[in-house]
C-alpha cells in the first residue's frame, strides 16, 4: 500500500523504543540505595485511621534522599486510609520506588474528603518526577470522587502489577509526561458507570501500555489531545466501550493525536471495539494510526470512526472538523451482536483519507450461534457497514464489504 513504507518506519521506531525501555528498566542501580517503610512514620494500616500525614512524611524522605535509589516501603497486610494526597518531585535520587503491597483506599463518604471544595478532582498524584517506578501486588480503591490515580508532568515512569479499582471517574491518568510503561496491570470499576475509563493518556508521548486487563463502564484506555507515539498491545478489554482515540474537538478547540499503535488486543462484549471520535466544529487532526490483529468477542460496533460524536441529544451542525487521516485497520476478527460492523462517518468538508483496511472479517454472533446448531434465525435489516466521506483503500477479505474504499489487490 501507498503507506506501508510509513507504517513500518513507523512501528520500527516504536520497537526501538520499547526496547531502549526494558533496558533502562533493568539497569540495576546497587550503590546507595535505602528504603522507607510508611510503618515507621507513624501509619497504622487498619483501614480507619487517617495514615495521610505518614505517607506524606515517609515520601518527603523518600524524595529527598540523595543516592542513587530510594525506595517507599507500603507493607503487605494491611489497608491504609488516604486523604487526597500529592507526591511531588523534583526528587534528589535517581530512581524512585513506591513499593505497594499493601492496600490503599479513599474515604468512602465524599463529605470525608479533606481537599477545598474545587479541588477534590483526584485521590492520588505523582508529579514532576523523573525515574518514578511503581510497583508490587497491591490495591488502590477509589469509591466516590474522580481521578483515582494521576500522573502528571513526570518522565522515565514504570508502573506495574497493581489494581486500581472503582474510582467513579478515570481510574489512571497519565498527564503531561513523557517515557511511560504501564504493564500488568488490572483495572475494575462498574460496569454501568459512565466516564469510568481506565487509562487515560493526555498530552503525553512515547507511553506503552501492554499485558493489562481492564474492566470499566467506560473506554478501557482512551487517547486524548497532545498525545503521540503511544504503543498498546496485549490488553483484555471488557465490559467497558474499548480502545478510543478522542473525543477530540469539543467547543471548536484545536486539538491533535497522532503516531498511536493498537495492536494484538481483545475485546470482549464491548460496547465498542477501536473508535476514533472528534467533535463537529472542531479543529487538529488524527494521523498516523494502526490498529492491527484485534480480536472481537461479542463486540458492539466493533470499528468506528466518527466525525459527528455528539453524546447529548442536540448538537449544532458545523462545516469544520477535526483532520482524520492515515489510519490502518489490520486482521480484525471476530464476531458482533449488532449491525453496522463497520461505520465511517465522515465530514464533507473535511474527509476522512488516507484510511486503508485489510483482511476484516467481523460476523453476527447469531449466525455463528445459527452455524452451531443449525437453526435459522432472523436477522435485523440494518446493514453491515456504513461509510460517508472516506478516501482509502482494501485488500484481501473484506466482510463486510465498503463500497466506499478501493479494492486493491497486492
Amino acid at each position: 500500500m501507498a503507506n506501508s513504507a510509513m507504517f513500518s518506519t513507523f512501528i520500527l521506531s516504536l520497537t526501538l523504543f520499547h526496547i531502549f525501555q526494558l533496558v533502562q528498566s533493568h539497569y540495576s542501580l546497587y550503590h546507595e540505595s535505602k528504603s522507607f517503610n510508611v510503618l515507621n512514620y507513624g501509619a497504622i494500616g487498619d483501614g480507619f485511621s487517617d495514615d495521610s500525614k505518614a505517607f506524606k512524611d515517609a515520601w518527603e524522605d523518600t524524595c529527598n534522599y540523595i543516592g542513587s535509589q530510594s525506595t517507599m516501603e507500603i507493607p503487605e497486610g494491611y489497608t491504609f486510609l488516604l486523604q487526597p494526597i500529592e507526591f511531588h518531585g523534583p526528587c534528589k535520587s535517581k530512581k524512585i520506588i513506591l513499593s505497594i503491597s499493601g492496600n490503599l483506599i479513599a474515604p468512602e463518604s465524599p463529605y470525608e474528603w479533606e481537599c477545598k471544595k474545587d479541588h477534590c478532582h483526584k485521590w492520588i498524584e505523582f508529579g514532576h518526577i523523573n525515574g518514578l517506578h511503581i510497583n508490587g501486588h497491591g490495591t488502590l480503591a477509589c469509591l466516590k470522587r474522580p481521578r483515582g490515580v494521576v500522573i502528571s508532568h513526570s518522565s522515565n515512569v514504570h508502573i506495574s502489577n497493581i489494581m486500581v479499582k472503582d474510582s467513579p471517574n478515570f481510574q489512571m491518568s497519565l498527564e503531561d509526561s513523557k517515557w511511560v510503561i504501564v504493564k500488568q496491570l488490572t483495572i475494575t470499576a462498574d460496569g454501568d458507570s459512565p466516564n469510568t475509563d481506565g487509562i487515560h493518556i493526555q498530552r503525553s508521548q512515547n507511553v506503552i501500555v501492554y499485558e493489562s486487563n481492564i474492566r470499566t463502564g467506560d473506554d478501557c484506555i482512551s487517547i486524548g489531545d497532545g498525545s503521540k507515539y503511544v504503543n498498546i498491545s496485549r490488553i483484555s478489554c471488557g465490559p467497558g466501550h474499548g480502545i478510543s482515540i478522542g473525543s477530540l474537538g469539543r467547543y471548536g478547540t484545536k486539538e491533535t493525536v497522532e503516531n498511536v499503535v493498537v495492536r494484538d488486543c481483545t475485546f470482549r462484549e464491548t460496547t465498542n471495539g477501536v473508535r476514533i471520535k472528534t467533535w463537529q466544529g472542531g479543529r487538529g487532526h488524527v494521523r498516523n494510526v494502526l490498529f492491527e490483529r484485534i480480536k472481537l468477542h461479542g463486540a458492539t460496533r466493533p470499528i468506528i470512526i466518527d466525525q459527528f460524536y455528539c453524546p447529548h441529544s442536540q448538537c449544532k451542525n458545523h462545516t469544520r472538523a477535526v483532520e482524520i487521516k492515515n489510519v490502518m485497520y489490520n486482521h480484525i476478527h471476530g464476531t458482533s451482536i449488532k449491525k453496522p460492523f463497520v461505520q465511517l462517518l465522515c465530514s464533507k468538508s473535511v474527509p476522512c483519507r488516507g484510511i486503508f483496511m485489510n483482511d476484516i472479517n467481523i460476523r453476527n454472533e447469531n449466525e455463528e450461534e445459527e452455524e452451531k446448531y443449525h437453526k435459522s434465525l432472523s436477522h435485523n435489516d440494518h446493514p453491515s457497514a456504513e461509510c460517508i466521506n472516506v478516501k482509502g483503500e482494501s485488500n484481501g477479505v473484506m466482510k463486510p464489504k465498503l463500497g466506499c474504499l478501493e479494492f486493491k489487490r497486492h
